[in-house]
């Protein structure tokens, strides 16, 4: 591991942790706060043709009120040697991702019914994507705004679907070479965001299917002078709420199966050999939930 960046991701992770306590102590009318861990063996990186295997810890915050609804989601991912924590290390890479989304109902803000057909509701989606990595040959430090349109379909659960713009712009630094790139700014580009939660009522288990896929234009150049690549990322899980034969409230303890189709990788394509593969990942994963 990189010692000397270590305590920076500490740091950042229990800044983002009271955050998204605080935003649970404001007023709402519903909110659900939870821990979560997961394991995967696939994982992949781009311009890594190994196999990485990543334990990911997560803090994870939605709530609504009055006028919308809030979601806030932090990632500390640990991975194995197979992603080394910088130039010479025997142990790997550790990273923090965090996304923070805001929707605005238009319907409660207007007081008027937006629906139609299969469509519930109608709303306006404002947040960031945020990231900072160890890893040793890219060291990322994402930096995303989004903002766009969003309709929230008509089903049990929910099921919304926006078309958001994307602001990025990230500064790595390769710990191999000693090389530091200037903050670049990509081209602004869209993206449609699908995000869903739907119980499974053809069964008599406590069951239910969730995720989120992003399909996302490509981006310009990147900051070494690339062509950039159309993005998808899918990742759904079925969670199964063990919390009755415990003893404990529903939806309290939650555990499942994951996977994530991610192709072309943070816009790297995937058919160029210079990312020897990694820039595709199919990744099962673990994944376990308590909620407060």
């Amino acid at each position: 591991m990189n010692y000397a960046m270590r305590p920076k991701l500490n740091r950042a992770t229990l800044v983002f942790a009271a955050f998204a306590c605080s935003l649970s102590a404001q007023a709402a009318d519903w909110s659900d706060t939870s821990i979560g861990y997961r394991y995967g063996t696939s994982f992949a990186e781009p311009v890594n043709a190994n196999a990485i295997a990543k334990d990911i810890i997560s803090l994870n915050h939605v709530s609504g009120y009055k006028y919308g609804s809030n979601f806030f989601n932090a990632d500390l991912l640990m991975s194995d040697s197979k992603d080394p924590g910088g130039k010479g290390a025997s142990d790997g890479a550790q990273e923090v991702y965090v996304v923070y989304r805001h929707t605005l109902d238009l319907g409660k803000v207007t007081g008027s019914s937006y629906k139609m057909g299969p469509v519930r509701g109608v709303g306006l989606v404002a947040g960031f994507d945020y990231n900072t990595k160890n890893d040793a040959g890219y060291n990322s430090k994402k930096r995303m705004l989004v903002a766009g349109p969003s309709v929230m379909l008509d089903v049990p659960g929910f099921l919304n679907v926006a078309l958001l713009g994307l602001w990025e712009s990230n500064a790595p630094y390769n710990t191999v070479t000693s090389v530091a790139t200037p903050r670049y700014n990509y081209a602004p580009h869209p993206m449609v965001s699908v995000t869903w939660g739907i119980p499974l009522a053809f069964t008599d288990m406590p069951l239910a299917f969730e995720g989120f896929a992003s399909f996302i234009s490509e981006k310009g150049k990147n900051e070494f002078g690339g062509d950039t690549a159309p993005e998808t990322n899918v990742d759904m899980q079925v969670m199964y709420d063990l919390s009755g034969a415990l003893g404990a409230k529903p939806k309290t303890f939650r555990l499942g199966a994951e996977y994530q189709y991610w192709n072309n990788k943070f816009g790297n394509d995937y058919t160029n050999a210079y990312y020897k593969g990694g820039a595709q990942a199919k990744t099962w994963m673990v994944r376990a939930e308590y909620h407060f």
